[in-house]
């Protein structure tokens, strides 16, 4: 793949140059090669010095080739301990297993054997039994028809109804089928006495309407079984349901009157919640087991019903509201008020400082407040709605209430809901128009990013823990679990870290853009100093280097030269990197610049300026400069050089060097992207004269 990525043939792959023969013995690369014919040939045509540089050369490459070896030997050497013993444990569980299968077929077999003969014996007897069987079942039924009708009579006097038509709905059948015997048929006409009489006291029970929901109910599903009309004991049902919910709201009506004065509005919820809604709840209960098979006319009934009592219900519940005094606690519907309320705190105290000219309170301080204030008013909120499950609460014990309300009522609609909505609010503030994010303050960016690193980390897992132990969830219902949350959240501080990262990259990028804009590059004098704008680059870098060592750690750079602040850039004082630029600097240099760079880019590792952003001021401070470099870089790309325009350049770049080095996770990222934008300059100048390292360094250091 890599070859075909760099376009190389075999020979090229290998390090041979193109054109070389494969078959020389002298190839270090090659198939063929001979370490006697080599060494021949660099002691004929070597001298003592470039043996000793080829000596030290091949040590080198061998203790890398070690070096790689064993790292590869490490990395995979636990893998192949692992699978050993893997395959060692295999063999010994499918020996064992084998084992075990043949002892499984044999005892298998020995029992097939002694099922069969088993069998073969009690084969006569079976039959006998079975016709046995089958003659005293038949005898019993006979039996239970004959004493049907004294059984009926019996159960209609002691009361026992749900006995009496069970005993009915196992005859009927057969009764149906034979009733063309006469023997049959007597018991038919007398059954049918009974059955009569039993549904007119079953009427009778049902009509009085004294016994509660549940008796009434079980009186229709009686008069069900024993053949009455649906369509009749469904209106009987709910006109006779309607009468007593109309009771229990007159009962609450009663208590809103101006004379007597109200009740506590949690005794008043409770009272209709425990009379009202529990009845309603049991009418509708009872009327869809037994009439489930009206379909959806019979549904439409039952809609209506509930939908008109119930209007009259929430109807009073809202005057018993409006009446109440001092409702100012909003605190169940105010947690994403509040979160808002806390952004625009934040906002006022960025903002006020700035207008006052004056030092405001620490990034740091600003977000404990805002932590503390979310977590006081979510501790307040489950206080609240804890009141209604409190134990002189009766409705609070109610399986259907309370299940339902812990769970997806508290857990999910509040802690879970208002959880997901304060991480929508935070990431709405990725989306704000303009090219400098709109009227979001960096600052806020990097504080909610860092809130909801926090959130994810330990305040998610707390606040649900929380609210699990003072509710004690016992739903089975589906629930959020923790680890989506804090993955949500996760999701968000990293999106709000990325977004700062690109306001404050666009920031410093719109400075270096319009100064490179705004220059005639062609005509400009002979560079003394280092521009303004730079200096502005390195305060404003730096600045935002302090900011966002408030809020996050440090984090994990690579080992930095023992000269990186002192060095004099690459492009002008590194011999390796002269020898690459010199030719391009000299008006007789016979090499194509264009050449030249599109080598260089060829071996230089590839800048994601874009990368994905870590919890650590290193990274942040990387993907900062990387942008503001990179549209350095592009900027020169549209413009022409003069020499001092060129040399300007140098100085600028060489001043960068300089500083922002210290900011990023590695010293040679600022180094090649300067490297980049002096190489782009000098390509875009007809009289590429370099200036001299040393002046560029008194020019830097004065300035």
């Amino acid at each position: 793949m890599l070859k075909l990525y760099y376009g190389l043939s075999e020979g090229e792959a290998a390090g041979r140059p193109p054109g070389s023969d494969p078959l020389d013995p002298t190839d270090l690369n090659g198939a063929h090669f001979d370490p006697e014919v080599y060494l021949d040939k660099l002691r004929r045509e070597c001298p003592l010095a470039q043996l000793m540089d080829s000596e030290t050369d091949m040590v080198r490459q061998i203790r890398a080739l070690d070096s790689d070896m064993q790292t590869l030997v490490y990395e995979n050497y636990n893998k192949f301990i692992s699978a050993t013993d893997t395959i060692r444990k295999m063999k010994n569980d499918f020996r064992k297993m084998e084992d075990e299968m043949d002892r499984l077929a044999t005892n298998m077999a020995v029992i097939t054997d002694f099922s069969a003969r088993i069998s073969a014996t009690l084969q006569d007897r079976h039959e006998r039994i079975t016709k046995l069987a089958g003659v005293h079942a038949l005898l019993r039924k006979l039996q239970f028809l004959f004493e049907l009708p004294s059984r009926l009579t019996k159960c209609v006097e002691l009361g026992a109804y749900g006995q009496a038509v069970r005993y009915q709905g196992r005859a009927r059948a057969v009764l149906q089928q034979y009733q063309h015997l006469p023997s049959f048929r007597a018991i038919q006409d007398d059954c049918q006495v009974i059955t009569a009489r039993l549904a007119q006291q079953l009427r009778q029970r049902f009509r009085e309407g004294g016994s509660g929901a549940p008796e009434q109910a079980e009186c229709v599903e009686l008069l069900l079984a024993l053949g009455e009309p649906a369509e009749e004991l469904c209106e009987e049902f709910l006109a006779h349901a309607r009468g007593r919910l109309e009771e229990e709201l007159k009962s609450l009506e009663a208590e809103l009157g101006p004379s007597p004065p109200a009740p506590d509005v949690l005794e008043f919820t409770d009272r209709g919640g425990s009379g009202f809604v529990g009845g309603l709840c049991q009418v509708a209960t009872a009327y869809q087991e037994l009439f489930a098979a009206q379909g959806p006319a019979g549904a439409e009934k039952l809609a209506a019903f509930a939908q008109e009592l119930g209007g009259c219900y929430f109807a009073l519940v809202e005057r018993r509201l409006a009446q109440e005094q001092g409702g100012s606690d909003n605190s169940l519907l105010g947690l994403r008020a509040a979160f808002l309320g806390c952004l625009t705190d934040v906002r006022q105290a960025l903002a006020a400082p700035r207008l006052a000219g004056k030092e405001g309170p620490g990034l740091a301080e600003l977000l404990a407040n805002v932590a503390s204030s979310i977590l006081s008013h979510i501790k307040a909120s489950l206080a609240a709605v804890h009141l209604f499950t409190a134990k002189e609460v009766s409705f609070s014990n109610k399986p259907y209430f309370r299940g339902e309300f812990c769970s997806q009522g508290v857990r999910e609609g509040l802690i879970v809901g208002f959880i997901r909505s304060m991480c929508q609010t935070a990431q709405s503030f990725c989306d704000s128009p303009g090219e400098k994010g709109g009227a979001t303050p960096p600052a806020l960016l990097l504080l909610l990013s860092r809130l909801c690193l926090d959130y994810e980390t330990a305040t998610i897992s707390y606040i649900l823990t929380l609210t699990d132990e003072q509710f004690l969830v016992q739903d089975q219902s589906p629930v959020t679990p923790v680890s989506t949350l804090c993955a949500e959240a996760r999701e968000t501080a990293r999106r709000l870290l990325t977004h700062y990262v690109k306001v404050q990259g666009l920031v410093i990028s719109q400075m270096l853009r319009k100064s490179v804009e705004t220059r005639d590059w062609l005509s400009t004098l002979e560079p003394r100093n280092v521009r303004a704008v730079m200096k502005r680059v390195v305060e404003d870098t730096t600045a935002i280097d302090v900011q966002v060592g408030l809020l996050y750690e440090e984090g994990v750079r690579k080992a930095q030269s023992s000269d990186s602040s002192k060095r004099t850039f690459s492009v002008y004082s590194s011999s390796r990197q002269q020898g690459r630029y010199a030719p391009s600097y000299t008006p007789s240099a016979p090499m194509d610049t264009n050449l030249l760079s599109n080598i260089q880019k060829l071996f230089s590792e590839r800048i994601d300026v874009f990368s994905p952003v870590e919890f650590n001021k290193v990274s942040v401070l990387t993907g900062i400069i990387k942008i503001s470099l990179k549209t350095l870089l592009e900027c020169v790309r549209l413009r022409t050089f003069g020499r001092f325009g060129l040399q300007q350049v140098q100085v600028d770049c060489h001043f960068l060097q300089l500083y922002l080095w210290r900011f990023v996770a590695d010293e040679e990222l600022v180094h090649l992207l300067l490297d980049e934008v002096v190489a782009s300059a000098a390509l875009r100048c007809p009289d590429p004269v370099p200036m001299e390292p040393s002046v560029v360094e008194v020019i830097c250091e004065r300035g």
